[in-house]
């Protein structure tokens, strides 16, 4: 019998495993991967994203050892819709950089705090651009470069979309900024493979940024600065199928901020309620 993977754990470094949610698509990728991290001897362990409202999923998180905390990277459901039934099932707190996904009285996530739990100590990095509210989670002691939980900020395979006018590309590329200084460790994406090297992974990311601009930029020449976000999109991701077309307009309507209007609006725009 195939074993179901919303029930297997996987080992993905020496401090973490991670249980594959059972929710594929366009999006998504393979799904949701949701980490368990736990020092080896442990008693309990921390899960990061539990990813969707499934049973048998957010049982076998909770059955893995005795769940002390919960940790989200983002607000996105794909993230965050079973955070909430696994506090039900373990009694952990779950902490978030926003405070509409605390529960069970977790307290909000600071950037640069040191959470300790699992017998661990992970640093958080606030990591805004793919959402205002995205963090990462540094585990310098996992392994010899040690590991980064990049949520969404970095995939494992494919480049992140930014949910704009929440996400900004200008918080992004300081985003890419930050990871980069964190050299070779190793990324543990929500979506895909465990990759082998962050800084070089940020570099190929903030190239095909740059890259996108440019054709933005070309786009904009032609056929003028006032173009509609469809219309540049249909120049620039011609390429791309319906299903991640709502992505790729979003996209493009955060480089044409970047571009026509300039990274520094960013914060007014998301304080003007456009979330």
């Amino acid at each position: 019998m195939t074993p179901d993977p919303a029930t297997t754990l996987q080992r993905s470094s020496e401090l973490t495993r991670f249980i594959l949610a059972p929710n594929p698509g366009p999006m998504s990728l393979d799904g949701t991967n949701s980490y368990v991290l736990a020092a080896p001897g442990s008693p309990t362990v921390v899960v990061v994203d539990p990813g969707p409202d499934h049973e048998a999923h957010l049982l076998a998180l909770a059955r893995v050892a005795a769940v002390e905390l919960v940790l989200i990277t983002h607000r996105h459901a794909d993230h965050t819709a079973g955070s909430s039934k696994l506090h039900q099932l373990t009694g952990a707190p779950v902490r978030a950089a926003d405070p509409a996904h605390c529960h069970g009285g977790g307290v909000p996530l600071r950037d640069g705090e040191v959470v300790r739990a699992g017998g661990l100590e992970l640093n958080v990095l606030a990591t805004p651009g793919h959402t205002s509210d995205s963090v990462c989670f540094h585990l310098p002691g996992d392994g010899p470069e040690g590991s980064v939980l990049t949520g969404d900020t970095i995939l494992g395979r494919g480049t992140t979309m930014l949910d704009f006018p929440d996400g900004t590309l200008g918080d992004y590329l300081a985003t890419l900024d930050r990871l980069e200084a964190l050299g070779p460790a190793t990324v543990m994406p929500a979506h895909g493979p465990v990759l082998p090297s962050l800084a070089e992974v940020v570099r190929g990311y903030r190239t095909h940024r740059h890259e996108r601009l440019a054709q933005i930029r070309e786009t904009l020449d032609r056929l003028g600065r006032d173009a509609s976000v469809r219309d540049v999109a249909d120049a620039v991701y011609s390429d791309v199928g319906p299903s991640v077309r709502r992505a790729a307009e979003m996209s493009v309507a955060a480089q044409l901020h970047y571009l026509l209007e300039g990274p520094g609006n960013a914060g007014a725009q998301r304080g003007n309620g456009r979330v």
